[in-house]
């Protein structure tokens, strides 16, 4: 079949010129490779498609049914070319973005809204989800990830922002409770837990100023696998919670929550913006990246 398809490309390219040499020219092969392709065709079909004489070629009553289907072939493959090509060069076709709710509310929605607005020929589809997401099984053009690091020959990482991890927890809570000076202090609190992150129970701390680091356990009653969710039961008074900084900097803003223990840190993390390894990537996730980019470094 894949024969027959080069066959025809062929076929229309010769009765196109009117010659086996003009159509070599154009397909940058010889006027052998030309008459031969010519003949597997004619052979594979059963029919003569083209008369010769040392003067002209001219078409069969099969030559000339089979040129306009050879026509339509070569159309249909050129279309295509011109659309793969589209997709590579313009803004156009389909976005597929994965990210977590929260990231995606808070941050990614915001950076790209504008963007999205200024491009209506790109669909743009947006994975909102807490669990790994494949990016080669759901199709993934763009991933944005939080991690330390990411170590994957067959991912391209792009850095977007430093992440601090802070502990809050509402004034209401903090007043009603024992106070909160050292780390150690911990140990009589309620941590509402997050069960995405890994020992989440465990909190790693080191002192600003002196570089000591303490590793507390806390006691949890409250579960929760989502971060809006934990949010909203710190703001209610239920315990404390370690959240990003940049998921709750409005809740700090406004007083609803409060930093706990702020002259101790717990590891921070990277946000990055995560693609396939390629040559070339369309420029449909270069300017999406650009865009990510320029927003979180002004940010």
């Amino acid at each position: 079949m894949l024969d027959n398809l080069r066959g025809m490309a062929v076929f229309a390219s010769v009765v196109g010129h009117g010659s086996f040499s003009g159509s070599a020219r154009e397909l940058g092969i010889t006027t052998s490779a030309v008459s031969q392709q010519i003949r597997s065709l004619e052979n594979d079909l059963g029919v003569v498609l083209l008369h010769r004489s040392t003067r002209k070629l001219s078409l069969t009553e099969a030559g000339a049914s089979f040129y306009e289907a050879a026509k339509d072939v070569v159309s249909a493959a050129e279309q295509g070319r011109i659309r793969v090509n589209q997709l590579r060069d313009e803004l156009a076709g389909v976005l597929r973005i994965a990210t977590t709710p929260e990231l995606g509310v808070n941050r990614i929605l915001p950076a790209l809204s504008t963007w999205m607005a200024a491009h209506d020929d790109l669909n743009i589809h947006f994975l909102a989800d807490n669990s790994y997401v494949d990016m080669i099984d759901e199709r993934i053009d763009i991933a944005i990830r939080m991690s330390p690091s990411i170590n994957d020959s067959n991912l391209s990482s792009h850095p977007l922002a430093d992440v601090r991890q802070i502990l809050v927890a509402s004034p209401d809570y903090l007043r009603q409770r024992d106070k909160i000076e050292k780390p150690k202090d911990l140990t009589s609190h309620q941590l509402i837990c997050i069960d995405l992150m890994k020992d989440g129970h465990q909190l790693d701390f080191t002192q600003t100023e002196t570089g000591k680091k303490t590793r507390i356990k806390m006691n949890s009653r409250i579960h929760t696998n989502n971060v809006f969710v934990a949010t909203t039961l710190a703001k209610e008074g239920h315990g404390l919670v370690r959240l990003m900084e940049m998921d709750t900097k409005k809740e700090l803003e406004s007083g609803e929550l409060v930093e706990v223990l702020p002259n101790y840190q717990l590891p921070s993390f990277v946000l990055y913006a995560v693609t396939l390894n390629r040559e070339q990537q369309p420029a449909k996730i270069t300017r999406c990246l650009e865009v990510l980019k320029k927003y979180f470094h002004s940010a």
